[in-house]
């Protein structure tokens, strides 16, 4: 009579401290595009003199405000975490990447905050009955013009430095494969000039200059999944100079 002796399964490899750092910043990346729905949600506000006056539902408003508290949050996480293996290969843009991200989740704040005013002067002053339509409707023109303006300077304009900061790393190290930095690189630039556009009235925000946006989007979407399913390349870490000799390195030609 044999007996079956039952051999453990053998333990899971640790993940080694690259690859945590590659899928936290990966999924933070994803993260960053929940609050595309906002563009949709935020129309009542943004277009019109009635929600402040309390027509319609603020549901999809309060929801689209909380998205975007997230993705300041997960934003700033991004440059947070990727900033020990960005600073080796250059400090100073790792530096520039983490203080652009910071700006721009300030901005993203200030927007929600001019959004959330809105809504509290909908639900707690127009119904009054004191409450003076034309100035809640200015009030209204207002806090939808501050959030306008927050959304060109932090979700249009910041993501022009974070690709040129986080770009040159990832395209310097290999980290990623190139392709991905170079549609970065390559959309910065336009972007830029799109959002010096808007910025001096020649053309409106909702414009076909919009478009340029788009390889931004494609950048940093396709980082974030390949962050996560992929994670850095080994020959790229293993090329990386030590924590101690990164300044030496930027100082050399690349």
């Amino acid at each position: 009579m044999s007996t079956t002796v039952d051999t453990p399964a053998a333990p899971r490899p640790p993940m080694d401290q690259m690859r945590r750092t590659s899928l936290a910043a990966g999924i933070l990346y994803l993260i960053t595009f929940v609050s595309i729905p906002t563009l949709i949600v935020f129309q009542p506000v943004r277009n019109g003199a009635d929600f402040v006056l309390g027509a319609g539902s603020d549901t999809g408003v309060l929801l689209g405000a909380f998205s975007e508290v997230i993705v300041a949050l997960a934003g700033i996480g991004t440059a947070v975490v990727l900033f020990p293996v960005a600073k080796r290969v250059s400090e100073t843009a790792a530096l520039g990447f983490v203080a652009s991200r910071v700006v721009e989740g300030a901005l993203i704040i200030v927007g929600v905050v001019s959004v959330l005013s809105l809504v509290t002067l909908r639900n707690d002053v127009a119904g009054t009955a004191d409450a003076d339509a034309a100035s809640l409707v200015t009030t209204g023109h207002t806090l939808a013009a501050t959030y306008d303006w927050t959304f060109l300077l932090s979700q249009s304009l910041a993501p022009v430095f974070n690709a040129l900061c986080l770009g040159y790393v990832l395209y310097r190290s290999g980290l990623v494969p190139r392709i991905l930095p170079t549609i970065g690189l390559i959309g910065a630039p336009l972007l830029l000039a799109a959002d010096i556009a808007i910025f001096f009235g020649v053309f409106d925000r909702t414009g076909p200059i919009a478009l340029a946006a788009l390889p931004i989007a494609v950048w940093e979407f396709s980082l974030g999944v390949y962050l996560t399913v992929k994670g850095f390349k080994p020959a790229a870490v293993a090329a990386l100079p030590s924590a101690a000799g990164h300044s030496a390195s930027e100082l050399s030609p690349a």
